[in-house]
């Protein structure tokens, strides 16, 4: 009984500085140094939240780009991979129904990341391969040059590891935005 009141109160200080104090220092280095990150990097038209530029949503019309299926369905409350092994046949199912939905044949395969959903499921991007394969649909849903769109997804390119991962990809969000702003 000797040790229980020191205990509880070495509980209490860990408690204090570990949780509360470490959680009040990280929150406010984050709002100090990079607010729009640690707000969710929420983005607003006109006051109005359209989407977070770091989590993917469901676009399912002709006029935007697809992003890349969630295991999750696009719920960032859920993200988590679908733990579906290769031989699943709820996953074959699943990837036939994407293949089959963006119209691919042998001779015009679909690229890998349009069918496969990301470890999280909340990939907000797709490869520059992936929104290639889609110009043609998406430029004939809106009734423009697909030179055009092509030109958007160029500007809309990020090289996010550099030297050291040089694919290029695309913020499906951020181009369906610019898609909206050129033809709304």
């Amino acid at each position: 009984m000797t040790y229980l009141i020191p205990s509880l109160r070495l509980w209490l200080v860990t408690l204090l500085v570990c949780v509360v104090g470490y959680s009040l220092f990280v929150l406010a280095f984050a709002q100090s140094v990079a607010p729009f990150r640690a707000n969710g990097s929420i983005i607003t038209i006109d006051g109005r939240a359209v989407g977070s530029e770091l989590v993917a949503q469901n676009f399912t019309s002709d006029r935007y780009f697809w992003p890349r299926p969630s295991a999750a369905d696009y719920d960032a409350m859920g993200a988590a991979g679908s733990n579906l092994s290769p031989t699943s046949e709820a996953l074959a199912k699943r990837a036939a129904e994407t293949v089959a939905r963006y119209g691919a044949t042998p001779a015009n395969p679909v690229p890998a990341d349009l069918v496969a959903a990301s470890g999280g499921g909340l990939d907000p991007h797709i490869s520059r391969a992936g929104a290639l394969y889609q110009v043609q649909r998406v430029a004939r849903a809106r009734g423009i040059a697909a030179a055009k769109v092509q030109q958007l997804i160029d500007d809309s390119m990020i090289v996010p590891g550099g030297p050291f991962a040089p694919d290029p990809i695309v913020n499906v969000l951020q181009l369906n935005l610019a898609l909206d702003r050129l033809t709304p």
